[in-house]
């Protein structure tokens, strides 16, 4: 039944990350894959280097494992898993470059952004010219009406899947809170793939179950940090899954904490080069601002995984 194999992949990646965690941090931890945090950041996170990062590897292992399980029978999960895999190895090798630096930087921006570039185009020609979903765009509110923009609906995926891996990146910055906010968006597509027939729902749920079990160990206290490896993967999932559901215009909805943690960013980046000097906000991605205005991290957490939860049902209204 398609509502078994909605939940079963949940069960199998949450057991797949649970059991990994003891064996794996362990290992990060004594190859010095370790988080080196910037001294003009949040005073409060400098006791955080030291903490084992890459975490992202379990997720993705999980993530993979289930989807092999299930892809022969629903062949659409691979152009998703595919995206969010690529997206997962660009940021293994910034995680990669990070540690071996021991900085912050890795990755060169424009080399980067090359690379998305390139996984961003062969996920649109595997999506359209081998599985034929159309990029047509749901509008949200109006029983399921499509539209089709032409050619502006290409210059509008880039800006999308680009935009949505960047957010959820920059989303990443406190235990628990990139992992809790993308559980309940992999929650609302699992609904939107029943709903819509569209034969995908095993791999949300597979993202929701292995988040579940990362959560076990990225809870705060955070005992590992998902790093780039698991953030930009988890943005491959988003703008993916938005993709093949034809739903992108539902991103800003479902997604509106990463869609305000980017734009805080931007914000700032502006107004600071405008006025030579002057902020918006107390520290970019806007956790951090909360944070300087005297929230926990847990608080921050609980707010925005709430919000989010909160727009997912709006979402569901809108389908």
């Amino acid at each position: 039944m398609v509502e078994i194999s909605a939940i079963a992949p949940v069960f199998i990646a949450f057991a797949i990350v649970a059991v990994m965690g003891p064996f794996v941090i362990p290992v990060l931890r004594n190859l010095k894959f370790s988080q080196t945090e910037r001294t003009y950041g949040v005073e409060s996170h400098l006791k955080k280097a030291g903490t084992p990062t890459m975490g992202g590897v379990m997720i993705l292992v999980a993530i993979t494992v289930t989807s092999l399980i299930f892809v022969i029978r629903f062949p659409k999960i691979g152009p998703v898993l595919f995206l969010t895999l690529a997206f997962g190895l660009i940021g293994f090798i910034d995680d990669y470059l990070k540690v071996v630096k021991r900085n912050s930087d890795g990755l060169i921006d424009w080399q980067k952004l090359l690379l998305e570039i390139v996984v961003t185009i062969v996920f649109l020609l595997f999506m359209t010219k081998v599985h034929k979903v159309s990029m047509e765009l749901m509008i949200p509110f109006t029983s399921g009406k499509m539209v089709n923009i032409g050619f502006w609906a290409y210059p509008l995926f880039f800006i999308v899947v680009l935009g949505t891996v960047n957010a959820v990146n920059f989303t990443d910055g406190l235990d628990g809170l990139a992992s809790s906010v993308t559980i309940v968006v992999a929650v609302f597509f699992v609904i939107a793939s029943l709903i819509l027939k569209a034969g995908v729902a095993p791999f949300p749920a597979a993202v929701a179950g292995a988040l579940m079990g990362f959560l076990l160990y990225n809870a705060y206290p955070a005992k590992v940090f998902m790093g780039d490896t698991g953030s930009l993967a988890l943005g491959g999932f988003v703008a993916s899954m938005a993709y093949i559901l034809n739903m992108p215009l539902f991103i800003p909805i479902v997604g509106l904490i990463y869609l305000i943690e980017i734009v805080s960013v931007m914000m700032q980046v502006t107004y600071f080069k405008l006025t030579h000097g002057k902020r918006i906000f107390k520290m970019t991605p806007i956790h951090h601002h909360f944070e300087k205005c005297g929230w926990s991290e847990t608080r921050i957490v609980a707010v925005f995984t709430v919000i989010t939860t909160l727009m997912a049902l709006v979402g569901l209204l809108g389908l």
